[in-house]
């Protein structure tokens, strides 16, 4: 078998593998097994990118990033759905069903809590995805659509289709998301549904392949004769589309109402959000006939379940102190079954959330899970409240050292301001070694933490000066040779780990992963970085003014300077590594790049620019030098041209290279 035999046979064979695992939910390769025949079809597609088949499995991890998201016309409006809240208004609905249609019988469907998709097919092949937007024009979304695995590339048959459907966030993705956020100090998602939005519109799709997005088509527009709704979710699934197996057919409302009740019973162990019941006339040929209003389907109607909403009684409010100093007040109280699952606990935020709600001592609260996911404190009730009950107040000293706590201008949180306290030096040394910072293997949470009661690590220096303590490691409980030589090779071995990571694992306030590459790439080593300006600092894309002076706060605390110095002489790496760089036309310019180049991938176009001095930024400004137009160009093109800025086609780009 040739190259390009086994191409065209890994992708069959990973097609099947995700069809099984996340339509069929009947995985049929290990992941280890999957992801080595991944790397070899992406290997194969580098080596023959002229045969690589444009629904290659291998797109479900992303390309490359857009500038915007192209408008799209849907040709059959996607309409939104009534709103029902009680049976009450489940029966109206049906009264007025039943004078057009007397034998009308109902498709039952899960609502599920995302945002809704169009997907177009050409010839078997997925050509465009797109938003609702205002159910005339959405966001062509087709490279993001690309990365959820479960909606298929290719379908079984050869046809041309649109059918639409939901987008959303399972719940184990949520907490993956939202806990690598808090690492990265980012705001977190408050539900699935949010969380599935806003990654839909990330410009980068490799960013949307990371968070789990998934998706069920419960909707066929044409392409394929069917009479009816049950039969469309039928001919979907035989066509290869993921569809929810909990639709019921019914033929009378009591049984609407028992499927109802059984779906809110069930709701609390799903994988996913929902938010109510879709009701269908399932016979699809009564749709023109009932009608429809100028927003909404007369044959369709959504009904709401209503929040789950439980109350209890605070016991007390505990403050917290995380790796940057910040305080975080948490609600304790008495345990209670919140959809499933026994909750004790909630974090309260900060002092304005506090306020807001009115939160008084031994109060009854109202709990909820935000997106089913997240406990969170809804509000207190003041039925029931002891006259001298005291409002809860933020502590004015930190709960752990009892120094002063300082609320800094323009943010919510306070802050512990002494870098001893012991809480806040606990957590700076999670922090650093965790996986998601400076990544040392072994050395995990509870291992900090003994190592720090056993007087070993006082700061991040000391976690590289462990291979001088050998045996007072081996002392410690459960620590034997080969766990001690493991655990002083990971902290060896993590001195290589890249800039990047170091500037995130130092923990400076507002700093998280993605702000820690964007600083790396920009001042290349740490020298740089300790000299950089607020200026500079808020004149870098995606870098705000609260970052930049956060930055300039830390690198001017000598305490800091001397923690860098001595990891320095450590020998950990503070410098980033770059290929040669070439002087040439584009040495100490920056470039914008729009449009389509017919000899380049943009990547490979940003990786020679930059190789030959030149620095690629994403908007047009006066400060571009220089913007590089393919076909199809965009709005940066008039911008230049408004601006007096310097305009290159590829051909002009293509000789500058060669000079």
């Amino acid at each position: 078998m040739n190259d390009l035999e086994r191409m065209k046979e890994l992708v069959q064979i990973l097609e099947k593998a995700n069809y099984d695992y996340y339509v069929l939910d009947n995985p049929t390769l290990e992941d280890f097994e999957f992801d080595k025949l991944l790397v070899e079809l992406e290997n194969l597609e580098k080596k023959y990118p002229e045969h690589k088949d444009p629904n290659s499995p291998t797109t479900h991890v992303g390309g490359e990033a857009i500038s915007k998201f192209e408008q799209v016309h849907h040709e059959i409006p996607m309409m939104s759905l009534a709103d029902a809240f009680s049976f009450e208004e489940l029966n109206e609905f049906d009264n007025r069903v039943r004078e057009v249609f007397p034998n009308a019988t109902y498709e039952c469907e899960l609502k599920i809590d995302g945002l809704s998709v169009s997907l177009k097919y050409e010839n078997g092949l997925l050509v465009r995805a797109a938003t609702r937007g205002n159910g005339v024009v959405g966001d062509d979304v087709t490279n993001n659509v690309r990365t959820i695995k479960s909606i298929p590339l290719k379908l079984k048959d050869k046809i041309n289709l649109e059918v639409r459907g939901e987008i959303f966030m399972p719940k184990k993705s949520l907490i993956k998301l939202n806990e690598e956020r808090e690492i990265n100090e980012e705001p977190l998602f408050a539900n699935c549904r949010n969380a599935a939005s806003g990654s839909l519109k990330l410009l980068n799709p490799k960013e949307v392949a990371k968070r789990g997005l998934d998706a069920f088509l419960y909707y066929l527009t044409d392409g394929i004769e069917v009479n009816y709704q049950s039969e469309a979710l039928n001919k979907m699934k035989e066509l290869g589309f993921k569809v929810n197996p909990n639709s019921r057919l019914c033929k009378s409302m009591e049984e609407v109402f028992e499927y109802i009740k059984e779906m809110g019973e069930l709701r609390p162990n799903l994988p996913y959000d929902i938010d109510g019941i879709v009701l269908k006339v399932d016979d699809l040929s009564m749709h023109d006939e009932i009608g429809v209003t100028a927003k909404y389907p007369k044959w369709a109607i959504a009904y709401k379940f209503p929040p789950e909403e439980v109350k209890t009684r605070l016991k007390e409010v505990t403050f917290q102190v995380g790796r940057t100093g910040n305080i975080t007040p948490v609600a304790n109280f008495e345990p209670v079954l919140v959809q499933g699952s026994t909750i004790t606990r909630a974090t309260l935020h900060n002092e304005d959330f506090i306020k807001e709600r009115d939160i008084h001592e031994h109060d009854l609260i109202v709990i909820r899970k935000a997106g089913d996911v997240i406990p969170e404190v809804v509000r207190a009730l003041s039925e029931g409240r002891e006259k001298d009950a005291k409002p809860v107040e933020f502590v004015k000293v930190c709960p752990c050292c009892k120094m002063p706590l300082k609320r800094i201008e323009g943010e919510a949180d306070y802050y512990c301001t002494n870098n001893m306290c012991h809480d806040r030096v606990i957590n700076q040394l999670i922090h650093f070694a965790s996986k998601a910072a400076y990544d040392i293997d072994t050395l995990g949470e509870q291992m900090v933490i003994s190592l720090y009661e056993n007087n070993l690590i006082k700061s991040i220096p000391d976690i590289f000066r462990l291979k001088d303590h050998y045996n007072e490691i081996l002392s410690m409980e459960r620590m034997g040779e080969k766990s001690v030589d493991k655990l002083l090779n990971a902290i060896e071995e993590s001195k290589n780990h890249d800039f990047d990571r170091l500037i995130f694992g130092l923990g400076i306030r507002h700093i998280g992963a993605k702000v820690s590459k964007i600083l790396a790439k920009e001042f290349l080593n740490i020298e740089a970085l300790e000299k950089a300006t607020f200026e500079q600092l808020s004149n870098i894309n995606d870098i705000g003014e609260i970052i930049a002076r956060s930055v300039v706060d830390y690198f001017s605390d000598e305490s800091n300077l001397k923690l860098i110095n001595e990891l320095k002489d450590l020998g950990l790496k503070t410098y980033c590594e770059i290929d040669e760089v070439v002087e040439s036309y584009f040495t100490g310019k920056k470039v914008v790049l729009t449009g389509t180049l017919s000899h380049y991938g943009r990547s490979e176009a940003k990786k020679i620019i930059e190789h030959l001095g030149g620095k690629t930024i994403d908007s047009v400004s006066k400060k571009t030098d220089i913007v590089l137009v393919g076909e199809n160009p965009g709005s940066k093109l008039d911008k230049a041209q408004a601006l007096g800025i310097e305009i290159m086609n590829e051909d002009e780009f293509i000789e500058k290279i060669k000079e």
